[in-house]
């Protein structure tokens, strides 16, 4: 098993003759666990892997996203397969683009690039043309491409929400184990206080992984989250997980209890919650960059976790995403099992989805 995350090392005093070690701007130095413990750091002024992947498992994860993307990969490769380079071509890859749900915004930018892009570098062959449309593709989803960085706080305090039946219970087991290989110590909050089977899932997904899980029976969620973070910081705790109930973005009453949950996260801990994600079902589509627009709108996110990627035919979401709402997507999920959720590299996804 690989990591998914990457850690800040920390700073050391340095002697007055020393020059002072300064990090880049866009990635600060700030102390790792390690560091908040008291063992001994060096300076350094970028952000290093904690493990990096073994290329077996890299092999084999590039096959298992090209599987779970073969039926809308099908669709738009099949169309470059001895093509001339004419409107007709144009066509049919809009019409594809938007059967993906690359939606109108980001479908009219990527043909408008390619046409240009073709023009100028006087592009003849339909496998030139391809490869063209992978740069640009690569180039839309960089920006979506970030690291979850552990070790930035004492717990680290995570929110998670999400639409009910996106996969939010089981992606939080599955990250609460990889944080484990990462050697963190992991507390869940089960926020989902009214309905019995969400507790009880997260229930096993705690004794699965020796986890504690912090539940209380139709109590109020944002009380339960308050008391995960305040047991978290008298414990030692490197992370703390808190599940929510899921909601609609319509359920107006239920999106004032999420804003209301993490107004209280943060009397419990200055700053928190450092990380508030939502979890997609990347079958929704079109409606997936609706539940982003509405939950980034209540709780300004952090970064989305796309699920259920496996045989979808909707996998150009992640395009209309990038151009409309921009939120990184820390890690794609296309299975049931724990390597099946994996840290989204936009070059990969574009590999899998063109070949």
């Amino acid at each position: 098993m690989f990591s998914f995350f990457k850690k800040k090392p920390a700073p050391e005093a340095v002697p007055d003759s020393a020059p002072p070690v300064a990090a880049p701007p866009a990635l600060p130095v700030t102390p790792t666990t390690e560091a908040l413990s008291g063992a001994p750091a060096a300076v350094v002024p970028a952000i290093v892997p904690v493990i990096v992947a073994i290329e077996p498992e890299k092999k084999s994860w590039m096959t298992r996203l090209k599987a779970g993307l073969s039926k809308t990969s099908n669709t738009l490769s099949v169309l470059f397969v001895g093509a001339k380079i004419d409107e007709a071509l144009y066509e049919e890859l809009e019409a594809a683009l938007l059967m993906s749900d690359a939606g109108i915004d980001a479908t009219d930018y990527l043909l408008t690039a390619l046409k240009k892009k073709v023009k100028e570098d006087k592009l003849l062959d339909a496998a030139a043309v391809k490869a063209a449309l992978k740069e640009l593709l690569i180039e839309l989803l960089t920006p979506l491409q970030k690291p979850f960085e552990l070790g930035r706080h004492k717990p680290l305090v995570m929110m998670i929400s999400g639409v009910n039946g996106a996969g939010k219970t089981t992606t939080i087991g599955k990250l609460a184990k990889h944080m484990q290989s990462n050697n963190q110590s992991v507390l869940l909050a089960a926020g989902d206080t009214f309905r019995a089977a969400a507790r009880e899932q997260l229930m096993v997904w705690g004794e699965r992984n020796n986890v504690t899980v912090i539940s209380q029976e139709s109590g109020d969620p944002a009380a339960v989250a308050y008391d995960s973070v305040q047991s978290a910081k008298a414990r030692g705790m490197d992370v703390v997980m808190v599940d929510t109930a899921g909601r609609l973005p319509t359920q107006l009453h239920l999106m004032e209890e999420l804003k209301k949950i993490k107004r209280v996260i943060g009397k419990g801990m200055e700053g928190a919650p450092h990380e508030t994600l939502l979890v997609i079902d990347g079958n929704t589509g079109q409606n997936a960059l609706t539940q982003v627009k509405a939950f980034d709108d209540a709780l300004q996110l952090s970064g989305l976790v796309i699920t259920k990627l496996d045989g979808t035919a909707k996998g150009g979401v992640l395009a209309a995403i990038a151009r409309v709402r921009p939120v990184p997507v820390y890690f794609i999920g296309i299975g049931e099992k724990i390597e099946d959720l994996q840290p989204f590299v936009a070059a990969e996804f574009v590999e899998a989805l063109l070949g």
